[in-house]
């Protein structure tokens, strides 16, 4: 691999809608997929401790369950200090991130959150409003 981007590792169910996911960003992240929640902590476990991969944030869309998501958090490893964000199907979202002393914190996002955090990392093309699909007129003073 000569891509030298930090890595945000997304589980995603294949034959579901995908985002609109942003590859073209050079400053950005490398998106890397998987298509199973089941193949993440390998994933993740060859990158950060083999150190072969710099992974800076881990994204579980639409795939496995809550329940999941929690037994996936309670085995990060130690040296992992990236975000680990879950998007559920009922658009309920939480971010996991590491607190400001020991641990990690977690979130509940709502869409708004959900799209900032998208945006802010450079992940996904932005969202166009209706309103600036309409053409402009102007008055003529």
């Amino acid at each position: 691999m000569t891509d030298r981007r930090r890595i945000t590792l997304i589980a995603r169910n294949p034959k579901k809608v995908q985002r609109d996911w942003d590859f073209t960003n050079p400053a950005g992240s490398h998106l890397v997929f998987v298509d199973s929640l089941a193949f993440l902590p390998y994933a993740l476990d060859r990158g950060v401790k083999g150190m072969e991969h710099d992974v800076e944030r881990v994204i579980i869309d639409g795939t496995g369950t809550a329940i999941q998501f929690l037994e996936f958090l309670s085995t990060l490893p130690a040296e992992f200090a990236g975000d680990v964000l879950s998007i559920g199907d009922d658009g309920k979202s939480f971010l996991s991130s590491v607190g400001r002393g020991d641990g990690r914190v977690l979130y509940a996002l709502n869409h708004e959150d959900l799209e900032f955090y998208f945006q802010a990392n450079s992940l996904t093309w932005p969202a166009v409003a209706a309103q600036e699909l309409q053409p402009r007129q102007f008055a003529l003073a």
